[in-house]
């Protein structure tokens, strides 16, 4: 009720489950982004400090295929910040900073394991583009298309302003209006070259103040939320400025090990067909 277990693209349905000893339903929460938020101001938290969760969650709204699974693994973390650091610069800053974390531990597993060298191809360098300069770019593709063209051709890019309606009337992809700023948020991608496509590694972003979220809620039709515990402490300040996102766990050994399928990572639940192809391709699930 207290609506701090997100609804991600506003269609994820958490699990539950009633709690008789309490007379109340608990959901199992299934994404940290405002949970990070109230914890640090709970916390006491200064600008500078932040946390990291080791997140296992599932999602039972979640569409199968390769890259997505209903067992979500993943480093969650968030950072205070000032106001004066909600700014671009700072945002990409982060970004390159995650980026050659990730580049780092490749190559400390291509030293340590040979035989990875010709699966892992990994540039620090990092080309950033909005979602309407994509849409600009490849005004014919639709927004996963666009993606996999841009990461082809750089490698390493970062996608942002996630979650506005761009010029031609849609948006490029879902994004609660409650947490991300949509003009300071982004998702850091790499080019998978066993799939053949863009891989998300994480989502992040400089969180809404005030007068941002005010707005993307108007935008999303849902300013009735304007009245939820989370949201009035936030228009009331009581909660700090804050940078955080969500990094992949087995999304990551996919990207570092050139995996095919995230299942050959991750044990998780998988249909019959899914089975059949992968093992008719040599790849074994989990």
């Amino acid at each position: 009720g207290s609506r701090l277990n997100d609804d991600l693209n506003r269609v994820q349905r958490p699990v539950s489950s009633d709690l008789p000893c309490l007379d109340e339903r608990a959901e199992v929460v299934h994404s940290l982004a405002k949970w990070k938020r109230y914890a640090l101001a709970e916390y006491g938290f200064r600008p500078g400090q932040g946390l990291v969760t080791d997140m296992n969650a599932i999602r039972r709204d979640e569409e199968l295929d390769n890259l997505h699974s209903i067992y979500v693994d993943q480093w969650d973390w968030e950072k205070v910040i000032t106001a004066k650091d909600r700014t671009l610069p700072f945002l990409q800053e982060t970004v390159r900073d995650i980026v050659d974390a990730v580049c780092s531990t490749a190559d400390e597993l291509r030293w340590k394991f040979p035989e990875l060298k010709n699966n892992i191809h990994l540039g620090r360098e990092v080309a950033f583009i909005t979602t309407q300069e994509l849409e600009d770019r490849y005004p014919d593709f639709t927004p996963k298309q666009r993606e996999n063209a841009f990461a082809k051709e750089h490698g390493t890019v970062c996608i942002m302003q996630i979650g506005g309606q761009l010029k031609s009337g849609v948006r490029h992809d879902g994004r609660a209006p409650d947490y991300d700023d949509w003009t300071l948020n982004c998702d850091i991608l790499f080019w998978h070259k066993a799939l053949g496509c863009a891989l998300e590694l994480s989502s992040m972003g400089i969180r809404v103040d005030p007068a941002a979220m005010t707005r993307q809620l108007e935008a999303s039709g849902c300013p009735e939320r304007a009245e939820l515990p989370f949201h009035k402490m936030l228009l009331e300040g009581k909660l700090p400025c804050t940078i955080g996102g969500g990094i992949g766990q087995s999304r990551l050994c996919m990207l570092l090990l050139g995996k095919a399928h995230i299942g050959e990572v991750q044990s998780s639940i998988w249909d019959q067909e899914t089975f059949d192809v992968c093992n008719a391709a040599g790849v074994t699930l989990l």
